[in-house]
């Protein structure tokens, strides 16, 4: 049975660390085997320092993929649906390899950090790192709660593993990635009142609008989805803040058991519905990248050594 990397239905952490790379030509052979043994010293490390509930997983860039893993490739793995609309846009970026640890302590996050990017030297080139933390109870830097759309319990699973639906790779999980840059001094220039109707909520009580009274334009309106049937359009969110006294944002993960739910949303946000509603929040907070990658189970990552 596969069995999926433990980090990617993990609950919330104090610290992340997020590692993107781009490989080097001709070292797919040896990288995979890497691979498989950096998922086992993720495995082990979650077990040592299980009191600290840390946990990782590994991802494959879905342009990078067929390289990799030639003979086979999840059904619906598909490059990141760069868009733009009108100022709005969602850019893309070419990363082979995402690399997600997290834990309740900085410098155990940072050490097994550290040691994968030894494990990965001349396989792999660090192109962009980022240190997220957790900010107050859960919180953006925007002062809203995050994640409070997330599915809770065994649903979590249920949310961000591939299933029966594509066997060879079950336990799997489609990730997408998007590091938003806030533009706090205009957003906290608004008044409580205007930021709560941009978002959909209360911000200190964190209770949302009744959909009679949320706008078009609110972000979780333009973020709740529904299918054909009603069925709610489900993501795991894995999203952290990241920040210093220059530059402020969130890193955005979302799991998923499919990439069409993610697609959906952003689509709603940048290019809204038939009648103009975009998500405003766009207004205050810009993507400055975005990449795709699926995060295959660990008995996949073993079996492909």
């Amino acid at each position: 049975m596969a069995r999926e990397q433990v980090g990617v239905c993990a609950e919330g952490n104090l610290h992340g660390q997020y590692l993107l790379f781009n490989c080097t030509e001709g070292a797919e052979q040896v990288l995979r085997g890497q691979l498989a043994d950096i998922s086992h010293y993720i495995e082990e490390m979650t077990e040592t320092y299980s009191d600290i509930a840390l946990t990782g997983f590994i991802a494959i860039g879905a342009n990078y993929w067929d390289l990799l893993y030639p003979k086979n490739r999840p059904v619906l793995l598909r490059p990141f649906p760069s868009m733009r609309h009108e100022d709005r846009h969602a850019p893309a970026m070419p990363y082979d390899l995402f690399i997600q640890i997290r834990s309740d302590r900085l410098d155990i996050t940072y050490m097994v950090s550290h040691e994968i990017c030894l494990m990965l030297q001349d396989l792999a080139t660090l192109v962009e790192e980022i240190k997220s933390f957790r900010y107050l109870d859960s919180r953006d830097l925007t002062g809203f709660v995050d994640g409070t759309e997330n599915p809770k319990g065994v649903n979590r699973q249920k949310v961000a593993l591939v299933g029966d639906e594509d066997n060879e790779f079950r336990g799997g999980s489609y990730i997408h990635i998007q590091r938003y840059r806030h533009d706090l001094n205009r957003w906290n220039k608004l008044k409580v009142k205007s930021q709560e109707d941009i978002i959909g909520r209360t911000k200190k009580e964190n209770h949302e609008y009744s959909s009679f009274n949320q706008p078009k334009t609110a972000h979780i309106r333009r973020t709740s989805l529904k299918d054909g049937q009603g069925n709610s359009l489900e993501i795991l969110r894995q999203s952290m803040p990241y920040g210093d006294m220059q530059e402020q944002g969130l890193f955005f993960i979302s799991c998923c058991s499919s990439p069409a739910n993610f697609e959906l949303m952003l689509r709603s946000m940048i290019v809204g519905d038939h009648k103009g509603h975009y998500d405003h929040l766009l207004n205050f907070t810009q993507a400055v990248s975005g990449a795709a990658f699926f995060a295959p189970s660990l008995s996949y990552l073993a079996a492909s050594n």
